[in-house]
């Protein structure tokens, strides 16, 4: 049996995850979180398997958590859901600690099969993201200004670059408004930009947004 811990903010979404898994028996839903923070908790007492994990989690990112989870000594293997392209976050979670990284707009299958590889100790690498993995083996070895910043700063950026008001973000990540604008600030001084028009051109050129 493979214990599952789900952690996403939204209740709705980990019901709809709850009844497609569900449907394999050899799968248990073990708990349930909709933050790090409450993570931490869960973890502390439920046994896990694997953890399925959501991005875009308030407060501590699901990136950030994945950096935390990974130093210590015996980490859950994390699979990231997340409704993110695999192109944007794909590369970035799998680097972060994650076993594999799964879109929210995948069929059910897909996210069974790799929960099961992920609970056999392989990682799950979907064939969009293996492309991505050889293009950036064969590309020159230069990082790009955005393969520089935190995790956070590159949650960020994606937010920004897709036209979402300080206000929203500061809503949508459980932060302050003060904590959003400095990070943006600190966003447009490390891309060396001045204006969000010239970060959402960037994000655009680089594929980070559609």
């Amino acid at each position: 049996m493979i214990r599952l811990v789900l952690v996403d903010d939204h209740a709705l979404i980990r019901r709809g995850m709850r009844d497609a898994l569900g449907e394999d028996s050899g799968l248990e839903i073990t708990g349930e979180a909709g933050s790090y923070e409450e993570l931490r908790e869960v973890l502390a007492s439920t046994p896990c398997d694997v953890l399925v994990l959501d991005i875009n989690l308030p407060g501590v990112s699901g990136l950030e958590a994945l950096e935390a989870l990974r130093r210590e000594a015996h980490p859950a293997r994390a699979l990231v859901v997340s409704m993110y392209p695999e192109d944007q976050y794909g590369v970035q979670a799998l680097r972060a600690g994650a076993w594999g990284y799964v879109s929210k707009s995948a069929d059910a299958s897909v996210l069974v099969e790799a929960i099961h590889t992920v609970a056999q100790g392989r990682k799950y690498i979907s064939p969009s993201i293996a492309s991505l993995l050889i293009e950036r083996l064969a590309a020159p070895t230069q990082q790009h200004p955005h393969e520089r910043l935190s995790a956070r700063e590159q949650q960020m950026l994606v937010l920004l670059a897709q036209g979402q008001k300080l206000a929203d973000i500061a809503t949508e990540l459980d932060l302050s408004a003060k904590t959003v604008s400095v990070y943006r600030a600190r966003l447009l001084e490390k891309m060396k930009l001045t204006t969000g028009a010239q970060l959402s051109h960037y994000a655009r050129m680089h594929g980070l947004i559609s």
